[in-house]
């Protein structure tokens, strides 16, 4: 799975979460396109869950800690401020994902 599989879908800076949707995603290769993000992104997966239809994923972003999230029903991936602090590191890569995945 590659970079061009994720699509930017939704930004909301007040609540701190960020959408993209996911080609192709099943519940079989969700943990795989998790990787590819946090590849995509340099961040670093800290904690991992699964459950019946959802991974989540705790994942440090620059000294950030955010929760990454997959569910394969919606094929949709989203990120999410953990606490107070990280909406200048979302915004960033709100940027950053627009310009990067318009050239997939």
């Amino acid at each position: 799975m590659d970079k061009s599989a994720f699509v930017l879908t939704y930004f909301d800076a007040n609540e701190g979460r960020l959408v993209l949707a996911v080609d192709d995603m099943d519940f079989d290769n969700a943990e795989t396109m998790l990787d590819t993000f946090c590849y995509l992104i340099g961040a670093n997966a800290q904690d991992k869950q699964t459950d019946a239809d959802l991974h989540t994923w705790l994942i440090d972003f620059e000294g950030v800690t955010f929760v990454l999230k997959a569910e394969h029903y919606s094929a949709s991936v989203w990120l999410e401020r953990f606490g107070k602090e990280g909406d200048e590191e979302l915004a960033f890569l709100h940027r950053w994902l627009s310009q990067r995945l318009a050239l997939a």
